[in-house]
């Protein structure tokens, strides 16, 4: 394994962590993305764990170059900035742990990397498992006003305002939350039918309002969602 890292105590850490694991033999450690290229052009590693903003070559310029070897080493980005998570799976990274690293979940992301597993969707019951800043939490699902594609992740939004991030596609989501009320209204959004509380038209436009915020409907989508809404007003919901 390689562990990338500018920030010393960060780099010490993961390093110490990942030497911890059983199943991990050897662990390389390096101070910046350019001198871990420079190992990665002269030996395989099983995996790189890399940190997104660093001086020089960033984390996601060298998943980038990485991405053109004929044989990419799998990657798992280790960062405090949530917000790169949509471009690091875009690179297809193997896990993105946020900071600071909890042991039991970079025990996880060594599982992915070397039992070559994908995260599993959210199940079907009431609680959807959230992770932010480290810590896991959980959601009910009926405080989910809608849903928001973003790469291979989706982005729920809740009735308090808050949105997370899962790493799931939006069609999985569609599939296993179809029973629960959730309907697919444009390519890049699934909406609770139970919080719609307005469909609006104008122009040839149609849009749902859920509380204050207006959300898009697309042409392909604009006859089955009446048709749901009304069957569902037929049905007493």
């Amino acid at each position: 394994m390689l562990a990338i890292d500018d920030e010393r105590p960060a780099l010490d850490e993961l390093s110490y962590l990942l030497r911890a694991d059983d199943r991990v033999a050897e662990v390389i450690s390096c101070p910046s993305a350019t001198e871990g290229l420079r190992i990665l052009r002269e030996r395989e590693v099983d995996c790189v764990f890399l940190d997104v903003q660093m001086p020089g070559l960033s984390g996601l310029e060298l998943a980038e170059v990485l991405g053109r070897f004929k044989q990419p080493p799998p990657v798992v980005f280790v960062t405090a900035h949530e917000q790169h998570a949509v471009d690091a799976f875009d690179l297809r990274a193997v896990d993105y742990v946020l900071k600071p690293v909890r042991a039991e979940r970079l025990a996880e992301a060594v599982r992915r990397v070397l039992g070559g597993a994908s995260p599993q969707p959210p199940s079907s019951d009431t609680q959807v498992a959230v992770e932010r800043g480290g810590v896991t939490r959980f959601v009910e699902r009926g405080d989910i006003t809608h849903v928001e594609a973003q790469g291979d992740y989706a982005r729920l939004h809740t009735t308090g305002g808050e949105a997370y991030l899962v790493r799931v596609p939006l069609t999985s989501l569609e599939e296993e939350w179809a029973e629960a009320g959730f309907h697919r209204i444009h390519r890049s959004l699934l909406v609770a039918l139970a919080h719609v509380t307005e469909v609006r038209t104008e122009a040839g436009r149609t849009s749902v309002r859920i509380g204050a915020t207006e959300l898009p409907v697309s042409r392909r989508h604009t006859r089955g969602l009446r048709d749901v809404l009304v069957r569902r007003a037929r049905a007493g919901r």
